[in-house]
């Protein structure tokens, strides 16, 4: 006997609707790592390997802002900056974006994309040096976020 309307493996599956739309944080991110600059491929190229056993994530949000690289477990973001960054009111987005990654406890390294370009390699080790051993690292974890009581 054939299923009933509604019934049959389909249904078990949950159906054919459309898959939940991304939050466009995350969208924007994806697009970012399908456009990254010369320089962010060529770090990128190093960081993959999981040097020193570091992990790193590419284009990834952290609140409102998509970073270029994250160590997760070494609370670390590491942007690289081009020529434009020190033009227009980039210093000051720049500086924003600092503040807000501080308050919710990583550190930002901003590397420049000369450096990057001329010497990949040396610059992937320079970030894994700072990844695995901080000049200061947090006692009692990352300080409390904006607006929270200590």
């Amino acid at each position: 006997m054939p299923p009933r309307s509604g019934e049959g493996d389909r249904a078990q599956r949950g159906g054919g609707g459309m898959p939940p739309l991304p939050r466009p944080i995350v969208a924007g991110a994806r697009k970012l790592r399908r456009e990254m600059s010369v320089p962010e491929r060529l770090l990128w190229q190093q960081l993959r390997l999981r040097p020193e056993g570091c992990k790193f994530r590419r284009q990834h949000p952290i609140g409102p802002y998509v970073v270029d690289f994250c160590g997760l477990s070494a609370r670390l973001v590491v942007e690289i900056d081009g020529a434009g960054h020190d033009m227009g009111d980039s210093p000051a987005r720049d500086q924003a974006s600092d503040s807000y990654i501080n308050e919710n406890g990583f550190r930002v390294l901003r590397v420049s994309a000369a450096r990057a370009l001329a010497d990949a390699v040396g610059t992937a080790e320079a970030i894994v040096a700072r990844a695995v051993s901080p000049l200061h690292r947090p006692v009692d974890g990352p300080p409390p976020r904006s607006g929270e009581a200590i």
